[in-house]
């Protein structure tokens, strides 16, 4: 694997991570009860969104580890996809 294309695989993982980081640990001002003058009371109060960047960094590296070990050692082939979705008979 090229690193051009390991590069581009790690950012389609971190965004598809980072979007399934971000809202957790989230309250919104109207669940906090202190909504501010002129915002949507569905807003979080605070987004912690440093903490999220560090960990959908985190996630994605040791996601892309994973797929990455697979596509090395060739765990998983395109014939046992091909199999597990039902394509091959």
């Amino acid at each position: 694997m090229s690193v051009t294309t390991a590069l581009a695989i790690y950012f389609v993982i971190w965004w598809v991570v980072l979007f399934t980081i971000l809202p957790w640990g989230i309250r919104s001002q109207h669940e906090e009860g202190d909504i501010a003058p002129g915002t949507d009371p569905g807003a979080p109060t605070l987004p912690r969104l440093w903490a999220k960047l560090a960990w959908t960094t985190v996630v994605s590296a040791v996601v892309f580890a994973l797929c990455y070990v697979v596509y090395v050692y060739g765990l998983v082939s395109l014939d046992d996809l091909a199999t597990l979705w039902g394509v091959l008979g």
